[in-house]
């Protein structure tokens, strides 16, 4: 069976005009699957989609949404209508690198919503519809920093840790239903988001941040046989030594020492 066949023909991308989510769109449109691309910024998208448009024969939908705003499925619909999708991507997130009081409340709740909130609906919805249809396929977006307490990055971790828990969860639940869930764990990936960060160099040991295409075929390779997975050998490696080797308060102040060098973060 062809990944069309068993994921098709419709995916939405949520977080889809460049970096990951891009990469994620190429790689459905190369097997053929219809798009739906969901971001905010809508010159950008409308740019992915003309690109994607010129490489695949596939039919796609531009949704130019904020993530943050609690309608995103209802502002999704009015642009597809009762289109089913059949194959759903979450990889939109905000987050924050720098110390937790630096950033207001209602921004906190802003990456919430758009890291949690928005992400719960649609695989409630969609996810639901797809359990009814008995086919379809989910990838979440997690992240190594979400695998335990990260300084300087404690909001955007704990929402990683959600996604991961809540896409293992569904793994259990769904995987007799015959919608496959997965968590993608990713570490430092290079995406216009990471270089605009501008983050320093860091030791020869530590991980080398990823191409998003390496990230994306590796998930694809594991969906429907693991709940959840750490991209990258690396990765693996270092995610090894937190968990099992690290006591947990030597891997928090591992994960937060890290961030606070390669940000030059003052505090």
């Amino acid at each position: 069976m062809t990944f069309k066949e068993k994921y098709g023909p419709v995916a939405l991308v949520a977080g889809a005009s460049e970096g990951m989510g891009a990469a994620f769109a190429h790689a459905l449109g190369r097997e053929g699957l219809n798009l739906v691309l969901v971001a905010r910024r809508k010159e950008i998208l409308e740019a992915t989609a003309k690109e994607l448009s010129n490489l695949y024969p596939i039919e796609i939908w531009t949704v130019s949404c904020d993530l943050a705003t609690s309608d995103a499925l209802e502002q999704i619909r009015a642009v597809i209508g009762e289109i089913a999708i059949n194959f759903l991507v979450y990889n939109a997130a905000l987050s924050h690198i720098g110390p937790f009081l630096d950033l207001a409340v209602p921004d906190q709740i802003r990456m919430v919503q758009v890291n949690m909130i928005t992400p719960l609906n649609l695989l409630y919805q969609l996810g639901g519809q797809m359990v009814r249809a008995g086919r379809g396929g989910i990838v979440l977006m997690s992240s190594l920093a979400g695998n335990q307490g990260s300084g300087f990055l404690a909001t955007y971790a704990a929402t990683k840790a959600f996604n991961r828990i809540l896409a293992e969860g569904l793994w259990y639940e769904w995987k007799n239903k015959g919608v496959d869930v997965i968590g993608c764990c990713a570490g430092a990936t290079i995406t216009p988001n990471y270089i605009r960060s501008n983050p320093k160099k860091m030791g020869f040991l530590a991980p080398r941040p990823q191409l998003p295409k390496a990230v994306v075929d590796e998930c694809f390779s594991k969906i429907g046989k693991t709940p959840s997975f750490v991209s990258g050998r690396s990765n693996r490696v270092a995610s090894f030594f937190m968990k099992s080797v690290f006591s947990l308060k030597k891997a928090i102040n591992i994960m937060g020492d890290t961030t606070k060098s390669m940000y030059e973060i003052k505090y």
